[in-house]
């Protein structure tokens, strides 16, 4: 690897939850590997769980060093807080390398964070917002934030029609634009990530020309992101970054080992790999009719359960299936989807699941259920033809009898064939995007060229 010319120091500040550390610490390896100097800024809490070569880790307070979040215990404050100590931290920071042989030259933040462009601004350094979501997802919430479009959204009569965009249905769209009142935190949040972003010097997005280059010129007047991703570690994708098999953070323990070796003893594609991320609560309800589900499907599933949701799995269940199947608390899901044991993959369609999944060529069930999720489970089957979606009865529950139609369907029937062989292609045009050459690797060469000028108008 090239230091010998300093080309830049970029300091990347995720929002401090495991599908936002994930992206910008891939995004950081990816400019390490280009000869940039990357350091990852995250909280106290989260600092620990992160172990990645050739990128340094610094701490920055969320005034809530012990427990994060959980800490806090609400969304307003934990907020607030964040940008108070956040801002005085991350201030800090820059301050420490400024005398250094490498000051630090942009500051690359997570979209949820906008605060941190104006430290960025203040110490007279760059800044580049990081968007985690789909660009067809920043398309609805940029024209929300430029009053384009009025909230609620309730298109019950007829789909909701924007530039670049497909029909979206009441069902497709984000949960905080159907009920605003929901979750009032969470749908400022996603707004506030435009409050100051004409004045960021660029904006990123993890996605790729092809898979959405359309939606993002659809909305370009109000949001120029440059697509950068898929950011799924090099191992899964062009193998430019030597060793690189994980992100390098993980906030809970995974059993890797464990699943690896059962997976091992199963035929080809006939796993059924099931997650729903690191904040889906399913009610017990839901939990009862999955395995419900997977008990009558009769296939082979590995199941991540998390810690806290493993008390409203049924006894029954834990009993009686440990010859089909296997529940853990939590796994590399990229080891697991890059296992050629797995044929399917249930998940809740959080962004970087879906980019997962899409990037290693595995047809998906569907399950979303809240925010952005919705979204992203209506391209997967409707305009990617890479899974299907389940369908909820009227009380918001996937049922038995569904779960299995679909599961059949993907793993088993002709439009299995049809969507495995979609499948495949995304899985080639995601390895395209981020190879020499590819779309997102030219955007993010441009991104360190201009880092490179602008060290060398410093110097």
């Amino acid at each position: 690897m090239e230091h010998k010319q300093f080309k830049g120091h970029v300091i990347l500040l995720p929002y401090p939850s495991q599908g936002h550390i994930n992206p910008l610490l891939q995004f950081a390896k990816r400019l390490a590997s280009k000869g940039v100097k990357a350091t990852l800024a995250t909280t106290h809490y989260t600092v620990n769980s992160i172990c990645a070569a050739h990128i340094g880790v610094e701490p920055v307070s969320d005034g809530f060093d012990e427990g994060g979040f959980s800490q806090a215990g609400n969304v307003d404050f934990y907020l607030k807080s964040f940008k108070e100590e956040g801002s005085r931290s991350l201030s800090q920071l820059i301050q420490k390398f400024k005398d250094s042989s490498t000051p630090v030259t942009c500051v690359v933040y997570d979209s949820f964070l906008p605060w941190a462009l104006d430290v960025a601004k203040q110490q007279g350094i760059y800044g580049a917002s990081f968007f985690t979501n789909s660009a067809a997802v920043c398309s609805i919430f940029s024209r929300i934030h430029h009053g384009r479009l009025a909230l609620p959204l309730t298109p019950e009569s007829k789909p909701l029609m924007l530039p670049g965009l497909p029909p979206l249905n009441f069902r497709d769209l984000p949960t905080f634009l159907r009920f605003p009142d929901s979750y009032p935190a969470y749908l400022a949040m996603k707004l506030s990530q435009y409050s100051n972003l004409n004045e960021a010097d660029w904006v990123l997005d993890n996605s790729f020309e092809d898979l959405e280059g359309k939606e993002a010129i659809g909305v370009s007047e109000l949001w120029q992101a440059k697509l950068i991703g898929p950011m799924v570690p090099s191992a899964y994708l062009d193998e430019r970054i030597k060793g690189d098999r994980g992100y390098g953070s993980s906030l809970w323990k995974p059993l890797s080992e464990e699943c690896m070796e059962w997976l091992e003893t199963k035929p080809s594609q006939s796993v059924v790999y099931i997650s729903f991320g690191s904040m889906v609560s399913l009610t017990k309800e839901e939990t009862e009719e999955i395995a419900r589900g997977l008990e009558e499907s009769n296939l082979h599933y590995l199941w991540i359960v998390r810690e806290t949701e493993q008390k409203k799995l049924p006894k029954w269940f834990l009993e009686s299936n440990k010859e089909k199947g296997m529940v853990v608390t939590w796994c590399n899901q990229l080891e697991m989807l890059a296992h050629p044991a797995v044929g399917c993959f249930v998940t809740h369609c959080g962004w970087n699941s879906t980019l997962e999944g899409l990037s290693l060529g595995v047809p998906m069930v569907g399950v979303p259920k809240w925010a952005d999720q919705l979204t992203d489970a209506k391209f997967v089957e409707e305009i990617w033809g890479i899974g299907v979606r389940a369908k909820e009865d009227e009380e918001g529950v996937v049922r038995r009898e569904e779960l299995i139609k679909c599961l059949k369907e993907v793993m088993e029937g002709e439009r299995g064939k049809e969507i495995k062989s979609n499948a495949n292609k995304w899985k080639e045009l995601a390895k395209k995007a981020i190879s020499e050459g590819g779309s997102s690797d030219e955007c993010i060469n441009k991104f360190v060229q201009h880092l490179m000028a602008i060290v060398e108008q410093i110097n």
